[in-house]
């Protein structure tokens, strides 16, 4: 049987053939997932006791003291913001990039796409970061203050944020099982790497719309040193530590059943493009109602249902 090399894009080839089924299926889970949900058990109950925890001190109660200080925490804080819809979409999408090949080829050949989507990454959130050590705390992300109607500037921005990555993410899940064409497909026949990329100025932008409460610290941090450089710097590590313990994660499926994935994969062809799809359109399907549509239900603008514990 001749095993597919890993495409370079998320149309990974043949498409499944119950299309449909892995749509509907997607976007249940997607939405099923916007019920449950408890920020304050993932900001709080997860976030704040990993960044504890690497830090050796209370992270919230803790005021950070100098560069140094800084940095250590830009990356503690970005450790503990690991596990985002977003970023589980990205390793979704990178297994049926694993090939057939030794482990030491597998490894080497897992590390490229890490690498062109911590480019990704790095690009906007230092970018941003920069900005934020010029501009200071007068950028939108900063405001708090309540308008007529109850909104806050901050609030405005992560919705319109969010509510842009998703709809990325729900394009690329349609592309990747043929429903719609390939946004991406010129770039990539041009650069190959170029999903990647995208994929990861999405989670970079993730830094433009968070609320995550130990970012903002971090964030008012940068804004108040008013030097970009530092605020460029911890931006970029707040990125990088996103995606470190998945990365861990893996390069381990990589080493212990890269052959077995990818040739489960290779037995049915559609299967690839039906993960990589299923992974970005549960994550899109996520993004947009969470932090658009059940932003309105908890404003009492509209009704949306949520678990008793969120």
């Amino acid at each position: 049987m001749t095993v597919p090399k890993p495409a370079p894009t998320f149309v990974v080839g043949a498409f499944p053939r119950r299309r449909l089924l892995v749509l509907a299926a997607s976007v249940l889970a997607g939405f099923l997932l916007t019920v449950v949900w408890s920020a304050e058990f993932v900001d709080q109950t997860i976030g704040d006791n990993v960044a504890d925890a690497l830090l050796g001190h209370h992270a919230k109660g803790t005021p950070i003291a100098g560069t140094t200080a800084g940095i250590a925490f830009a990356l503690a804080s970005g450790v503990a913001g690991t596990f985002t819809a977003c970023n589980i979409a990205v390793f979704g999408a990178l297994a049926p990039m694993v090939g057939r090949r030794s482990k030491r080829d597998r490894v080497v050949q897992a590390l490229k796409p890490l690498g062109w989507l911590s480019v990704g990454m790095v690009s906007v959130s230092a970018t941003y970061g920069a900005v934020v050590g010029l501009v200071g705390t007068h950028m939108p992300q900063f405001q708090t203050t309540k308008t007529m109607d109850g909104w806050t500037p901050r609030l405005t921005q992560a919705m319109i944020v969010f509510g842009i990555i998703g709809v990325t993410l729900i394009c690329l899940g349609l592309s990747a099982l043929g429903i719609v064409p390939d946004p991406l497909a010129r770039l990539s026949a041009k650069h190959p790497n170029a999903p990647m990329v995208v994929m990861g100025a999405l989670i970079g932008g993730f830094l433009i719309g968070r609320p995550f409460a130990l970012f903002r610290q971090m964030f008012r941090d940068a804004a108040e040193s008013h030097n970009p450089l530092y605020g460029a710097a911890a931006f970029s590590l707040q990125s990088l530590g996103n995606i470190v313990i998945l990365s861990v994660l893996f390069l381990a499926v990589v080493l212990l059943a890269g052959n077995r994935l990818q040739g489960w994969l290779a037995a049915k062809p559609g299967r690839a493009s039906g993960m990589v799809a299923a992974a970005l359109l549960t994550a899109g399907v996520f993004t947009v109602l969470y932090w658009n549509v059940r932003i309105l239900g908890s404003r009492d603008l509209i009704w949306y249902p949520r678990a008793p514990w969120t």
